[in-house]
Protein backbone atom coordinates (compact mmCIF):
# COMPACT_ATOMS: atom_id res chain seq x y z
CA UNK A 1 0.00 0.00 0.00
CA UNK A 2 1.07 3.23 -0.98
CA UNK A 3 -0.24 6.80 -1.08
CA UNK A 4 2.00 9.54 -2.91
CA UNK A 5 1.41 13.24 -1.76
CA UNK A 6 5.16 14.04 -3.30
CA UNK A 7 6.25 14.96 -0.34
CA UNK A 8 10.17 15.09 0.67
CA UNK A 9 9.54 12.82 3.90
CA UNK A 10 7.95 9.33 3.78
CA UNK A 11 6.22 7.43 6.84
CA UNK A 12 6.90 3.62 6.50
CA UNK A 13 4.28 2.10 8.56
CA UNK A 14 4.84 -1.32 9.64
CA UNK A 15 1.54 -3.47 10.50
CA UNK A 16 0.62 -5.49 13.38
CA UNK A 17 0.88 -9.24 13.01
CA UNK A 18 -2.93 -9.29 11.53
CA UNK A 19 -1.63 -7.83 8.40
CA UNK A 20 -2.66 -4.52 6.61
CA UNK A 21 -6.30 -4.22 8.17
CA UNK A 22 -8.72 -1.67 8.88
CA UNK A 23 -6.71 0.19 11.90
CA UNK A 24 -3.30 -0.12 9.60
CA UNK A 25 -5.33 1.45 6.48
CA UNK A 26 -6.81 4.39 8.79
CA UNK A 27 -3.10 5.40 10.07
CA UNK A 28 -1.91 5.50 6.67
CA UNK A 29 -4.58 7.91 5.96
CA UNK A 30 -4.18 9.96 8.65
CA UNK A 31 -0.64 10.66 8.16
CA UNK A 32 -0.98 11.23 4.44
CA UNK A 33 -3.45 13.73 5.38
CA UNK A 34 -0.79 15.21 7.59
CA UNK A 35 1.62 15.81 4.11
CA UNK A 36 2.88 12.69 4.10
CA UNK A 37 4.03 10.16 1.69
CA UNK A 38 3.29 6.31 2.84
CA UNK A 39 4.62 3.22 2.31
CA UNK A 40 2.86 0.61 4.20
CA UNK A 41 4.64 -3.20 2.92
CA UNK A 42 2.55 -6.30 3.38
CA UNK A 43 4.68 -7.96 5.21
CA UNK A 44 2.79 -11.33 5.96
CA UNK A 45 2.49 -11.53 2.21
CA UNK A 46 -0.98 -12.80 3.03
CA UNK A 47 -4.28 -10.56 0.51
CA UNK A 48 -6.79 -10.61 3.43
CA UNK A 49 -5.47 -9.62 6.60
CA UNK A 50 -6.26 -11.91 10.01
CA UNK A 51 -9.21 -11.53 12.04
CA UNK A 52 -8.39 -10.31 15.68
CA UNK A 53 -10.27 -13.55 17.06
CA UNK A 54 -7.33 -15.44 15.58
CA UNK A 55 -4.66 -13.92 17.37
CA UNK A 56 -2.92 -17.41 17.76
CA UNK A 57 -3.09 -18.40 14.45
CA UNK A 58 -1.49 -14.84 13.28
CA UNK A 59 1.21 -15.44 15.44
CA UNK A 60 1.87 -18.47 14.82
CA UNK A 61 1.64 -17.44 10.74
CA UNK A 62 4.41 -14.27 11.65
CA UNK A 63 6.75 -16.55 13.71
CA UNK A 64 6.86 -20.02 11.68
CA UNK A 65 6.82 -18.29 8.07
CA UNK A 66 8.07 -14.88 8.10
CA UNK A 67 10.14 -14.19 11.41
CA UNK A 68 11.79 -11.31 12.71
CA UNK A 69 15.12 -11.89 10.49
CA UNK A 70 12.92 -11.70 7.47
CA UNK A 71 11.05 -8.81 8.26
CA UNK A 72 13.68 -6.55 9.05
CA UNK A 73 15.57 -7.31 6.12
CA UNK A 74 12.69 -6.68 3.63
CA UNK A 75 12.11 -3.25 5.93
CA UNK A 76 15.66 -2.38 5.36
CA UNK A 77 15.58 -2.78 1.66
CA UNK A 78 12.61 -0.63 1.90
CA UNK A 79 13.99 2.41 3.71
CA UNK A 80 17.40 2.45 1.75
CA UNK A 81 15.14 2.45 -1.54
CA UNK A 82 13.56 4.85 0.21
CA UNK A 83 16.73 7.03 1.40
CA UNK A 84 17.23 7.75 -2.48
CA UNK A 85 14.18 9.63 -2.99
CA UNK A 86 13.15 11.62 0.35
CA UNK A 87 14.90 13.84 2.20
CA UNK A 88 13.64 12.10 5.64
CA UNK A 89 12.58 8.60 6.47
CA UNK A 90 10.42 7.73 9.33
CA UNK A 91 9.07 4.39 10.90
CA UNK A 92 5.92 3.84 12.78
CA UNK A 93 5.10 0.46 13.73
CA UNK A 94 2.76 -1.44 16.06
CA UNK A 95 3.40 -4.70 18.09
CA UNK A 96 5.48 -6.70 15.88
CA UNK A 97 6.18 -3.37 13.47
CA UNK A 98 7.51 -1.62 16.23
CA UNK A 99 9.90 -4.91 17.09
CA UNK A 100 11.19 -4.54 13.55
CA UNK A 101 11.33 -0.68 13.71
CA UNK A 102 13.60 -0.81 16.56
CA UNK A 103 15.80 -3.80 15.04
CA UNK A 104 16.42 -1.15 12.00
CA UNK A 105 16.98 2.10 13.96
CA UNK A 106 20.39 0.18 15.18
CA UNK A 107 21.62 -0.07 10.93
CA UNK A 108 24.45 2.99 10.17
CA UNK A 109 24.12 2.29 6.68
CA UNK A 110 20.77 2.84 5.93
CA UNK A 111 19.62 4.49 8.96
CA UNK A 112 16.06 6.14 8.73
CA UNK A 113 15.63 9.71 10.44
CA UNK A 114 13.37 8.44 13.40
CA UNK A 115 11.20 5.50 14.58
CA UNK A 116 7.80 5.48 16.65
CA UNK A 117 7.08 2.17 18.31
CA UNK A 118 3.62 1.58 19.54
CA UNK A 119 3.50 -1.66 21.87
CA UNK A 120 6.46 -3.36 21.19
CA UNK A 121 6.59 -5.97 23.22
CA UNK A 122 9.42 -8.26 22.02
CA UNK A 123 11.26 -5.27 21.98
CA UNK A 124 12.35 -6.52 25.65
CA UNK A 125 14.23 -9.78 23.87
CA UNK A 126 16.89 -6.44 22.42
CA UNK A 127 17.23 -4.34 24.81
CA UNK A 128 20.97 -4.69 23.52
CA UNK A 129 20.50 -2.26 20.73
CA UNK A 130 21.36 1.47 20.72
CA UNK A 131 18.98 3.13 18.35
CA UNK A 132 21.43 5.39 15.84
CA UNK A 133 18.47 7.88 15.28
CA UNK A 134 15.64 9.42 17.58
CA UNK A 135 13.58 7.13 18.46
CA UNK A 136 9.93 7.01 20.65
CA UNK A 137 8.51 4.47 22.12
CA UNK A 138 5.07 3.99 23.48
CA UNK A 139 3.54 0.86 25.71
CA UNK A 140 0.53 0.13 27.29
CA UNK A 141 1.20 0.10 31.38
CA UNK A 142 -0.32 -3.88 31.03
CA UNK A 143 1.07 -6.35 29.42
CA UNK A 144 0.12 -10.41 30.18
CA UNK A 145 3.83 -11.66 29.40
CA UNK A 146 5.92 -9.33 31.25
CA UNK A 147 6.98 -6.12 32.93
CA UNK A 148 6.53 -2.92 31.01
CA UNK A 149 7.89 -0.39 34.02
CA UNK A 150 11.26 -2.60 34.12
CA UNK A 151 11.87 -2.61 30.00
CA UNK A 152 10.92 1.31 30.33
CA UNK A 153 13.48 2.20 32.99
CA UNK A 154 16.03 -0.08 31.09
CA UNK A 155 15.15 1.87 27.72
CA UNK A 156 14.95 4.84 29.04
CA UNK A 157 19.19 4.42 30.10
CA UNK A 158 19.55 4.28 26.02
CA UNK A 159 18.04 7.68 25.92
CA UNK A 160 15.08 6.13 24.05
CA UNK A 161 12.02 8.62 24.60
CA UNK A 162 9.71 6.13 26.15
CA UNK A 163 6.19 6.58 27.64
CA UNK A 164 3.78 4.11 29.33
CA UNK A 165 0.10 4.91 28.87
CA UNK A 166 -2.89 3.44 30.66
CA UNK A 167 -4.78 0.39 29.28
CA UNK A 168 -3.45 -2.85 27.70
CA UNK A 169 -1.71 -3.83 24.30
CA UNK A 170 -3.54 -2.56 21.08
CA UNK A 171 -4.74 0.60 23.30
CA UNK A 172 -4.64 2.76 20.39
CA UNK A 173 -6.38 0.38 18.19
CA UNK A 174 -10.07 1.63 17.62
CA UNK A 175 -11.08 -2.03 15.98
CA UNK A 176 -9.65 -3.18 19.26
CA UNK A 177 -11.53 -3.97 22.29
CA UNK A 178 -8.18 -2.89 24.45
CA UNK A 179 -8.92 0.89 22.56
CA UNK A 180 -8.78 3.47 24.71
CA UNK A 181 -9.58 6.64 23.95
CA UNK A 182 -7.79 8.29 26.20
CA UNK A 183 -4.38 6.79 26.02
CA UNK A 184 -4.79 7.06 22.09
CA UNK A 185 -5.16 10.70 22.04
CA UNK A 186 -2.49 11.16 24.36
CA UNK A 187 0.10 8.93 22.03
CA UNK A 188 -1.34 11.35 19.28
CA UNK A 189 0.41 14.05 20.66
CA UNK A 190 3.49 12.22 21.54
CA UNK A 191 3.95 11.25 17.82
CA UNK A 192 3.16 14.66 16.70
CA UNK A 193 5.56 16.22 19.12
CA UNK A 194 8.54 14.35 18.28
CA UNK A 195 7.93 14.89 14.99
CA UNK A 196 7.55 18.15 15.19
CA UNK A 197 10.91 18.01 17.17
CA UNK A 198 12.48 16.49 14.25
CA UNK A 199 11.63 17.93 11.20
CA UNK A 200 12.93 21.43 13.07
CA UNK A 201 16.23 19.56 13.25
CA UNK A 202 16.85 19.18 9.13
Amino acid sequence: MEIINNSSSVIIVLHEIYGINQHIQKVCEKFSIKGYDIICPNLTNVNKPFNYNFQEEAYKYFTKRIGFDSAVSQVKQIVMEAKQKYKRVYLLGYSIGATIAWLCSSEEENICDGIIGYYGSRIRDYIDITPKCPALLIFPKKEESFNVQELVIALKKLNVDVYMLSGKHGFSDPFCKSYNEKSFQEAEILVDNFLEKINCVF
